[in-house]
């Protein structure tokens, strides 16, 4: 398997996944399907934070297979998108919930409500391909803005 090099997010592909827009997240099971959920993401530079229990499917996933792939959808705007195939390249503890909180005052506008946890971590994906995308569709049941 060829090593492909980490990408540089563009200023859209950053403002996308610091807004509070849902992605999700597909890891490939033991058996290569794959799995598929949404996630609250976060990003460390160029790299997307995704926190979870240690003894999730997802985090049991990576254990075996780190290659992801993430969709990102603007919350008002899901023609507004990014696409990501990535690597995880670090998996973090967060057991005192810093990372989780952090990205709960983005999602909730409070700390994480559940405080108890076996084991918090979260998974740092490199990405290796990232695209972002602003369709001119729009769904007509949104108001416009336009004169």
């Amino acid at each position: 398997m060829s090593v492909v090099p980490p990408v540089t997010l563009s200023p859209a592909a950053r403002a996308l996944l610091d807004g509070a827009n849902f992605g999700h997240l597909a890891t490939l099971q033991e058996d290569g399907s794959p799995k598929v959920e949404p996630v609250w993401i976060g990003r460390d530079g160029d790299r997307l934070l995704v926190a979870t229990d240690a003894k999730s499917i997802k985090a049991r996933n990576v254990d075996h297979d780190p290659r992801v792939a993430l969709s990102v959808t603007a919350f008002d705007d899901p023609y507004d998108q990014l696409l990501v195939r990535g690597t995880v390249t670090e998996v973090r503890a967060d057991d005192d919930l810093a990372v989780l909180d952090d990205l709960s005052q983005r999602y909730l506008g409070t700390e994480f409500p559940r405080r108890r946890w076996s084991s918090r971590i979260v998974l740092v994906i490199t990405p290796t391909l990232a695209r972002h995308h602003r369709s001119p569709l729009r769904d007509p049941r949104t108001p416009t803005t336009e004169g």
